[in-house]
Order: structure tokens, then sequence, then C-alpha cells
């Protein structure tokens, strides 16, 4: 078996802890892909309802009202930090389903009160569009202004019981089918050129920061490959991703942690809103951009009864925030997580990969990447450890029963539930060795626990469809999380890296790339 490498220590204190006192933790074409996609109108996922298991009163309260929630918020983000916060709760409840407050509070949420799940049998309670509701959650406790997003409630923000969803849904099926042929060439293209500047930078300074390059090679390979456009030759330049994370800041700012002192930055970002009309002149030369490459796209829109205005917000949105925010925070993980575990793993990666290429006329495609079952695995694995979206929200549409492990819960209708999905794909009942990068977790009989991995919003298993709110592009994301693995050890043996903080994951520096020398 590869090299193992660990997570966090709190992770590790938190299982054993509960192993100490019995908790409720324990343990195709060239270059075309296929989007999964049906009309089905619910979630397949059920959740008994049974009484086999005891029934328990959801421990935890929310504190005094306004004291409490601020209270939880300055131990969120000051006090205790975001893992050791849950943890310390289900120690204290010997529980992994409790009630707490979530971020941001006062005065940016009116009702910060919602039902923790921490481990993974309870949290894909999440995912069942007939038991919660996903109207107006996708951020939690609270929305952002519509002003950031040109006026409209975007797909993300959307029930599937609203027509608009499907309509909208249908779209990103219908872009993402349209283009499938240009990933794989634009994603070569553009990573190609950031491995080129990262040489330069670490031949020059003796170490390459990956993640602003990462930033403008993402941009780049998304705006080429699903608009055909190059930003270099708009009036956009190479812009795009600086506007695009100043515009996220102004929506997930109430939520995020930037570094500055408590008492300047929890009035300024937990405490107020941030005002959209700051950031409209930037975001007014995204959506010019996006209008203006994407004509054939918003034509359908027309034909779906979408207006091409509406459409255009929610195609910025899903490229900018949702597959950019994904590369961005995803990417830097799945680096580091990998450079951690080794040069062995990075031997047998090269040598699968170099292998399957080689059998397809030394072109990357999507029959090569099938016969990589060992890249597939730590592409899962990086999802698995590390989800790049780890808080999940839904409110109960009616009474209803949750199980963890050990006990059964009454929800009623209308309860804010909250999952925190790195501690659900970390759940040591569900998963050996939970808390450790295991290259090849998922190779063979393993990929049975792939159920169990929950990044898109949805297990691994199940595909995205008009009547869920699985991913529009989860078969997209997973492609061009592989294709940087393989574009990775095509080009380089091994590398070392540095790892460090950022407000939204991790940040890497390469302090070494060793050539492919077969």
């Amino acid at each position: 078996m590869a090299s193992i490498t660990s997570v966090a220590p709190p992770l590790l204190q938190l299982q054993s802890s509960l192993k100490r006192k019995p908790c409720n933790w324990k343990r195709s074409s060239m270059h075309s892909f296929t989007i999964k996609a049906s009309v089905s109108e619910t979630a397949s996922l059920p959740v008994p309802e049974t009484n086999k298991l005891p029934m328990r009163k959801i421990p935890g309260d929310y504190g005094l009202p306004f004291i409490g929630p601020i209270k939880d918020r300055l131990d969120y983000f000051y006090n205790q930090g975001r893992d050791k916060y849950f943890q310390s709760r289900a120690q204290k409840y010997n529980s992994t389903v409790f009630r707490a407050n979530m971020p941001p509070g006062p005065f940016i949420a009116s009702n910060p009160n919602v039902i923790v799940l921490l481990d993974g049998k309870s949290f894909p309670v999440l995912f069942d569009v007939t038991k919660v509701e996903k109207r107006d959650v996708f951020t939690g406790t609270f929305m952002p202004s519509t002003e950031l997003t040109g006026g409209y409630r975007i797909l993300s923000y959307l029930d599937p019981s609203e027509p608009r969803h499907e309509q909208l849904k249908r779209l990103l099926f219908f872009l993402l089918k349209s283009r499938s042929s240009h990933v794989i060439p634009e994603f070569h293209s553009s990573y190609a050129s950031l491995f080129d500047t990262l040489e330069k930078e670490l031949a020059t300074k003796g170490k390459a920061s990956f993640g602003d390059a990462n930033d403008q090679a993402a941009f780049n390979f998304l705006a080429r490959a699903l608009y055909g456009t190059n930003p270099s030759d708009t009036n956009l330049g190479r812009d795009g991703p600086s506007i695009v994370q100043k515009w996220v800041l102004f929506q997930l700012g109430p939520i995020l942690v930037l570094g500055l002192p408590k008492f300047l930055e929890d009035p300024t970002l937990h405490t107020f809103r941030i005002p959209a009309f700051l950031i409209k002149k930037d975001y007014q030369r995204l959506y010019d951009f996006f209008y203006e490459s994407s004509g054939s796209v918003l034509d359908e829109a027309s034909r779906f009864g979408i207006s091409k205005e509406e459409a255009c917000h929610n195609l910025l949105f899903a490229t900018c925030f949702n597959s950019f925010g994904g590369m961005k925070i995803f990417f830097p993980s799945m680096v580091k997580w990998i450079a951690r575990a080794g040069v062995k793993l990075h031997a047998r990666l090269a040598e699968e990969v170099r292998a399957a290429v080689k059998s397809n006329g030394g072109k990357i495609t999507m029959a090569a990447m099938e016969a990589m079952p060992l890249m597939k695995s730590v592409v899962y694995e990086a999802f698995r450890i590390e989800p790049p979206v780890p808080l999940q929200y839904g409110k109960a549409k009616r009474d209803l029963v949750i199980e963890n492990h050990e006990n059964a819960f009454l929800v009623k209708e209308g309860e804010m539930l909250f999952g925190f999905q790195p501690f659900a794909t970390k759940d040591p009942k569900i998963f050996e060795s939970a808390e450790e990068f295991v290259p090849d977790r998922f190779v063979g009989e393993g990929e049975k626990l792939l159920k169990h991995v929950f990044w898109s919003n949805g297990p691994e298993t199940e595909d995205p469809t008009l009547g869920n709110k699985q991913c529009a592009g989860k078969d997209f994301v997973v492609l061009f999380s592989r294709l940087l693995v393989v574009e990775l050890f095509l080009r380089y043996d091994s590398f070392d890296v540095e790892v460090g903080q950022s407000a939204l994951g991790s940040s890497v520096a390469f302090t070494s790339l060793k050539k492919a020398s077969f």
C-alpha cells in the first residue's frame, strides 16, 4: 500500500477522545466526456426512519438570544477555531448530532440556530430533497444580496421544487455537453503554460507559488474550454481572477477569516454586510465578458424560456463561483496531499500515468484515464479528506427522524440541518484510517466506499439530475481534477512543496520539481 499521510491533529484528538468515552461517532471519444443527467424529480437517497435505534432528544442549546450566537461566532472563528468548535461540542454532548449556532449570526443572519450533523450516516439527509428544502441555504443561515448577482436568485439558491431550477440546470447541462470536446486540449494548453511559469520562478527564486499561477490558468482554461474565448484577447485581460476573488469576498465574507485582528475583522466582515455597490463596476466587467462570449448558449437559454440577462448571470456564477472557486480551493489541497504522500506514491503515479498514455497513442484521452485506477483513487481520496465545500445546509420540510450510528433523533418541520462534511467523510465507522490520506483507498473493492464521498452535494455514486441539488458539473470537476494529476506526472517524476493557509484553504509553493526521467 502507498504511504499514508495524516491530517490535522484536532481530528485525531476527537477520534481518540470519543474512543475513551463512548459516543455517537465511531468507527468514449478522444476529447469528450459524458454528462450524466436525468429528469428525476427526487433524490435517490432515502434516510431510514426506523425505531430500531433508541430515540434521543437532540442535545445542545443556542444560549441566550443575541448573546449566544455572538459567543458561538467568536468561538468558531477565534477562540476555538472551526474544527475545535465542532469537536468540543461533540465531546461535551457525547453525540455527533447536536444543536449549536452557526456564523454569522447578528446582524447578518436572523436565525443562526442549526442542528449539526458530524457523521457519515446522518449527513446524507441533506441530499434528500423530499425531506429538506434547499431554498436560499447555499451559503448557510444567510443569503448574500442579489445585487451581487444582477438582481437574480441564482441556481445555487433555488430549491428543485421551483420551476426555474430545472430550466437553469438544463442550461448548464447543455453548456457542458456542447463544449465537452474542448476540455482536455484546453486544460493541457493552460496548465502547460502554468508549469512553464512555475519552472522559471523556481529557477530564479528557489520557490514558486502555485496560487496565483493556478488562478490565472484556471480562469483561462474555463473561458477557453466552455466559451471558446481567450480572456487576454478581450477587455477583461488578465483581471478575471482578481475580480472574481473580490466578488466572492463580498458574498462569503460573513463566514471567512482573513487573518485581520479580531476587533477589526469581526465587526467588518461578520456583523455587517459589505455594500454591494463597491463591487458593481468590477462585476459589470465580468458580466460583459461572459455576455460577449456566450452567444450560442444565451440563444439556447431563450429557447428554454430564460432571458439572456438571467442566463448570463447564472453562467457567470457557475463558472466563477462554482468552477473557478473549486479549482482555486481544491487544486492546492490535492497537490498538498500528493506531495506529502512522498516519492513512492509519485513513482507509482508516474509509471501508471505514462504507461496508460503511451498505450493510447501518446495522447491524454478519456480511455487512457480510465486505465489509471491509482490516479482516480488519489483524486477521490483528496475529495474525501478535504472536501472543497465543507458546509452544507437544508431546512426540514416536515417532522422527520434522522439517525447517526447510535441514536435516532426527531427533527421538527422548519428546523435547519447543517452538515460539516470534513468530519462526515472521515467517519471512522465507515472508513479505516479515516484521518489519513490513503492513496489507493478507492482501488478495486474500495470503489464501494465512493457512496460515502459527498464533495458534490451528493454521493460520488449518484448523478446530478434536474430534480436534485447535486453539482451540475460533477463529472466535469472530476475530469479536470484528474487532468491536473495526469499533467503533473507526465511532466515530473516528483515534487516538493511548502504548505501554508489561506482564507479559503491551503496555499502551496513548489520548492522542487524533478522533471520526468523516463
